[in-house]
């Protein structure tokens, strides 16, 4: 890959020398002393009635301690593991939230649902006992697959869900049906329609580390210690105390480090009020962790959704206006943020860099008998940028314009930002123009047409595919900070955002040092411990950076004001008199002095004397806006016609995520998530047959992409500082999942001859790109030979 121009020594990890060292601490590292083992026995079927559920030879078999059902959940006073935010739909119809039990007691609605937990010594001893517990199952129709959930008669996953609809979601603007009648009447009138139908498949998460949890009750004080691999261990905890009903200040909730996550680890799942409970009712520390197999039969999913999009040009290439009908998949309940991600997540990615004066964008939510589907890298923003390219791409087919010169007509000038869009959404900054040709100069496109040739006299086919995304970062509740003086020259910097890979202990301790003018090394990170009592939400969304940087910089703010006021006292001076400046306060034109860590210790000895109301340690929140990161991205495809393996060759991303504070990071944030994006476009599909049953359940069966299958990438950026928090920071993490999508999949199209290829779905297999060229081939287009 190519080297980032702007990596520095001063910017490597430092979290890189413990994970390397293999000492980070992980959810299989975390187990208590002593702790039991937890197994969980789960539906082999879709779609089942229960008729019951026999554990007496399970609770019989040595070692085991306790086997809980869904009787136990409810003597404890767990209640329903779906805990999510209102939605509204059409005619303000609220979403339907069916009640998702931690352990099932009347029937089962996809595979893997755990009906039992078995608590026993040893993990043997735990499988063996599970597979003692005996279910009696009335299996009944079930449907898994999107399109068929949404045909009358099909099997009903909820009865309270009617048609399988969860929601009708009108858009994001009034649902009076106003202006519905409109971009109708715009269609009608145009010009040019371009259309298109397109799916995007269901995938896996897949992170390199499993869920796992593990918990401690404590009798003496009625508390418990729960420790998940989660994405922020204050909304975790928020969220178990809801579902068990436990007060929140009875819990205390750690994470430890995070092997990926990607949204998947945001919100609770079924297993841990259970591991929580079985700690109290077998009277033991336990301990689960997942394996793949079983991940792959618990983990959320992700995408699944069937979009149908119509965009509306005059006769010179304007566009006009934008018609959109989503449907997504929620599966068998509703996650922490599932509904969100489908609609507004989704909608809110519209006009992406284009002027596009008005948009009706609707969503339907559908419930099916598979896993529940919930946030995965980009989450909602792949979805509509896919769908948008690709229909630009078809308006520049069926208008005879150029595809760039189609692009280059429609770009948001700079002269138009701040920008309102027809979704209610303010663009702040942005020069989409410039990024765009940056884009094409760094993906040297006027050179491609040479590099086809070369790749035709080799028997290749060579495509080219042009992705502008712009997504949504940042935003969403309030985020916390908090900076502690330990009494030496030291200040633990607290956050409730999870690292899982993202590098925070790197940047984020650079970021309050250089506010503070000390060194980095003075600097300790923490996080994952609802003990901080820190406000905050999960690193999710491309906002940590963004939302928990501005928390950081208001809580310095406030501390150098405090230790102006303490400075003050201590010099007997003016609080106007006082400066800070390189870690120091000072008598302004004196040589008065003390440094920071100084400060602190006084105003502590003062606080606790009662002298002053408080130390200089400070825990802070900040509500922060949305910002707009945007981009062009750049893919070049090279396709053997023999055989159909298409390869990414080549791949430029210009990217504008506002003000960088660490290149390198950024750089590995663009090749992680066009990772995810490659995989997703040429072999990730999760797969259910008609019953249910999930036929990709390993990685025998479920493909991903390699380290040879990635491409040489080049990177760019062009910096617009985001006007809508202190650090003009914009976020990264998404967008190459974003843009890679539509770059990878229209580069296929325009390598194989004759438009065969222009609505091939996800993932572009051997076989699909093979029959492709086959087709082309037939129709009398010559292939390289």
């Amino acid at each position: 890959m190519a080297q980032a121009p702007h990596s520095r020594a001063d910017e490597l990890r430092v979290e890189d020398d413990i994970l390397l060292r293999g000492a980070g601490r992980f959810a299989a590292d975390t187990r208590p002393d002593g702790a039991a083992t937890v197994v969980f026995v789960r539906s082999p079927h879709a779609a089942a009635r229960i008729r019951s559920v026999d554990v007496a030879a399970a609770r019989r078999a040595p070692g085991v301690l306790a086997v809980l059902t869904a009787d136990d959940m409810k003597k404890a006073g767990v209640g329903s593991v779906a805990r999510v935010p209102p939605l509204q739909g059409r005619g303000g119809k609220a979403m339907i939230n069916p009640p998702r039990p931690a352990l099932a007691g009347e029937r089962v609605v996809h595979i893997g649902q755990a009906v039992a937990a078995v608590v026993a010594e040893t993990a043997a001893q735990a499988q063996d006992a599970a597979e003692l517990v005996a279910v009696d199952y009335e299996e009944t129709a079930a449907v898994a697959d999107l399109r068929a959930a949404m045909q009358p008669g099909a099997p009903q996953v909820h009865p309270e869900a009617p048609g399988n609809l969860a929601l009708d979601w009108p858009g994001m603007v009034a649902d009076d049906g106003t202006n519905a009648r409109e971009v109708e009447a715009i269609i009608r009138g145009a010009a040019k329609v371009a259309r298109v139908s397109l799916l995007n498949q269901r995938i896996m998460v897949a992170t390199m580390e499993p869920r796992g949890a593990s918990a401690v009750y404590d009798a003496a004080t009625d508390r418990y210690t729960v420790t998940v691999c989660s994405q922020a261990s204050g909304a975790m905890r928020d969220q178990m105390a809801a579902i068990t009903g436990v007060a929140k200040d009875k819990i205390r909730l750690l994470t430890g480090d995070v092997g990926g996550a990607f949204g998947m680890k945001t919100g609770a799942y079924p297993e841990y009020p259970v591991v929580m409970m079985a700690a109290k009712l077998a009277g033991r520390p336990v301990h689960w962790m997942s394996t793949r197999s079983e991940a792959m039969l618990s983990d959320n999913q992700a995408r699944d959704a069937i979009t149908d999009g119509e965009l509306a040009l005059d006769a010179n290439g304007k566009f006009l206006a934008l018609r959109v009908r989503h449907a997504v998949s929620m599966g068998a309940f509703l996650t922490n943020a599932s509904g969100n991600l489908a609609t507004s997540n989704f909608a809110r990615c519209f006009p992406a860099m284009y002027a596009i004066p008005r948009i009706d964008a609707s969503v339907q939510c559908v419930f099916t008998h598979a896993l529940p589907t919930g946030a995965y890298r980009g989450a909602g923003r792949p979805e509509a940028n896919y769908m948008l390219e690709r229909l630009v791409e078809e308006a520049a087919r069926i208008t005879g314009i150029d595809r760039l010169e189609l692009r280059r007509r429609n770009l948001i000038p700079a002269s138009a930002i701040p920008y309102k869009t027809a979704v209610l959404t303010t663009y702040d900054s942005g020069e989409f123009p410039v990024v765009f040709e940056k884009a094409l100069a760094l993906g040297d496109v006027k050179g491609f047409t040479g590099r086809r040739q070369r790749s035709a006299q080799r028997g290749k086919l060579r495509g080219l595919g042009v992705s502008c995304f712009l997504e949504h970062a940042g935003a969403q509740p309030t985020e916390g900070a908090s900076i502690t003086f330990t009494g030496g020259d030291e200040i633990v910097l607290g956050l409730g955002v999870q690292s899982t890979g993202q590098g925070h202990a790197t940047v984020f301790p650079r970021l309050a040092a250089g506010r503070l003018g000390i060194p980095a090394g003075k600097i300790r990170h923490r996080h994952g411990d609802t003990a901080l009592n820190i406000t905050g939400f999960p690193s999710v969304a491309s906002r940590s950076t963004i939302t928990a940087g501005s928390a950081i910089v208001h809580t310095v703010d406030l501390v150098l004001a405090k230790g102006k006021a303490v400075a003050a006292r201590l010099f007997e001076a003016a609080e106007s008199d006082i400066a800070y400046r390189n870690g120091r306060f000072e008598v302004a034109g004196t040589d008065k002095s003390m440094s920071l860590f100084e400060v602190a210790a006084k105003a502590a000895e003062l606080a606790k004397s009662g002298a002053i109301p408080e130390s200089l340690d400070t825990n802070a929140t900040r509500d922060t806006p949305q910002t707009f990161p945007n981009g062009c991205h750049i893919a070049e495809v090279e396709i053997d016609p023999e055989t159909g393996t298409a390869a990414v060759v080549s791949y430029a991303a210009v990217d504008d995520c506002g003000n960088i504070l660490n290149h390198m990071i950024v750089e590995g944030q663009v090749h992680g998530s066009l990772a995810q994006g490659l995989g997703q476009t040429l072999f990730e599909a999760a797969a259910y047959d008609e019953s249910g049953q999930l036929i990709t359940g390993s990685f025998t069966d479920y493909a991903m992409p390699r380290a040879d299958d990635m491409p040489d990438i080049k990177t760019g950026d062009h910096i617009v500082p985001a006007k809508t928090n202190p650090i003009g920071v914009k976020g990264v993490g998404e967008a190459g999942t974003t843009a890679s999508l539509a770059a990878i999949m229209i580069a296929i199209a325009d390598a194989i001859p004759g438009g065969v290829a222009d609505r091939m779905d996800m993932p572009a297999t051997r076989e699909k790109v093979w029959r492709a060229c086959q087709e082309a081939k037939a129709a009398g287009h010559k292939l390289p030979a």
